[in-house]
């Protein structure tokens, strides 16, 4: 006899998508273009450099000076600093350096938090460059 209906018994065992309690994974947690992987620290480091490329193009001298990206500043101070500037030295190059955690405590939102990046990088290579900041970046402060 012929019939309509599938066998209860599939000739192949179905994949299992969940625990045998019925508890496990159902689908992936985000869609595939969203980066789970991506740290705050990571974020925050793709901030500064799309800072540091923003100034790059008006002041190409920016090529040989490091920027850094570090949680916290080493010594406690009274007044926690966003970010420091050192010049170059014999066999080290210029260093700007940001602080991650002082930033981001300040900070609300991730746009906030770029302003912000921008604004102390602006007024690091201000600072290293003997210049006044609206030099460097004629938007800064407007914001």
């Amino acid at each position: 006899m012929d019939s309509s209906v599938p066998s209860s018994h599939p000739s192949e065992p179905r994949p299992r998508r969940r625990d045998r309690h019925g508890r496990g994974m159902r689908g992936p947690v985000a869609p595939p273009q969203v980066p789970l992987s991506v740290s705050r620290g990571e974020t925050f480091r793709d901030l500064v450099q799309d800072s540091v490329e923003r100034l790059e193009r008006r002041w190409p001298q920016l090529a040989d000076v490091d920027f850094v990206v570090m949680d916290v500043p080493g010594t406690p101070e009274e007044v926690v600093p966003l970010g420091s500037a050192l010049s170059a030295a014999k066999g080290r190059p210029a260093q700007i350096v940001v602080y991650r955690r002082p930033v981001e405590i300040r900070t609300k939102s991730r746009d906030e938090r770029a302003l912000l990046v921008h604004e102390v990088v602006v007024e690091q290579v201000a600072e290293l460059l003997g210049l006044a900041p609206e030099s460097v970046d004629p938007r800064y402060g407007q914001d």
